[in-house]
């Protein structure tokens, strides 16, 4: 799985400088209500509720946001009919990229989704023309800075815990399960008394498209303009990018 990182330096950018809290909240604040009122608001009986309040938490996100959440969901809901999609296609030189969105609107959001994808030397594909390219994984990091293990210890614990495996660098044990055994390695390694700089079961591509300068820029811009979309929840994609170009952009 090398490569996660240079995968997610683009996530953690975009997280850093986006100051928009509540945008972000609010999206967070959807995704829940969705879980809740499909599964039920009870987190212990909904692993998607579950997954949807860890991903909340580890935004910071407060307890209350997520509670009124799971109660409009689990109450009167005024009407409010929310949809599940994801787009699939291509950005710059062919970089592969979905969207997953949650809308009320689905003719708006499709052609938002569109005409960023068209704004920015992309186009949108057919359903399935990247989805083989990627694969879904649990995902957990831990800031080394907040633990005394070493890798061999981490590496000791993760196995016993029951993830697939782990990739080390100077500041992070970044950890990968399967999706069904995400909730139990997170409580086992919980139970160790680690913490998490991020949680969440996501998707991870099997092969990376590397890109110059200019094609980074490209690629930046169309998931900037993706993210400002109110109905675009997560956005995956398959970009290598240098450190050095992201730093520059960023």
């Amino acid at each position: 799985m090398a490569g996660h990182s240079k995968w997610n330096n683009i996530k953690r950018r975009k997280g850093a400088q986006d100051a928009k809290r509540g945008k972000l909240f609010m999206k967070l604040a959807r995704e829940i209500f969705m879980a809740a009122k499909e599964g039920g608001g009870d987190p212990e009986m909904n692993s998607n509720l579950r997954l949807a309040v860890d991903k909340a938490k580890s935004n910071n996100m407060p307890n209350d946001n997520i509670d009124r959440a799971i109660k409009k969901a689990t109450g009167d809901l005024d009407g409010v009919h929310y949809e599940e999609f994801t787009y699939e296609g291509y950005g710059p030189e062919g970089v592969a990229v979905m969207v997953k969105v949650l809308t009320d609107n689905k003719n708006r959001t499709a052609a938002d989704v569109r005409h960023a994808f068209n704004k920015n030397d992309g186009n949108l594909g057919e359903n399935g023309c990247v989805a083989f390219m990627f694969d879904r994984k649990g995902y957990l990091v831990i800031d080394r800075q907040t633990t005394d293990s070493d890798e061999d210890d981490m590496l000791l614990e993760v196995i016993e815990a029951g993830a697939e495996e782990m990739e080390t660098n100077e500041e992070q044990f970044e950890i990968f399960t399967a999706p069904e055994d995400f909730t139990e390695v997170k409580g086992a390694l919980e139970k160790g008394g680690y913490t998490f700089q991020a949680s969440e079961v996501t998707m991870f591509p099997s092969t990376y498209t590397p890109l110059d300068k200019e094609g980074v820029e490209k690629m930046v811009k169309l998931i900037d303009m993706l993210e400002d979309n109110d109905d675009v929840q997560d956005i995956y994609h398959n970009l290598d990018a240098d450190d050095e170009i992201l730093d520059e952009l960023s």
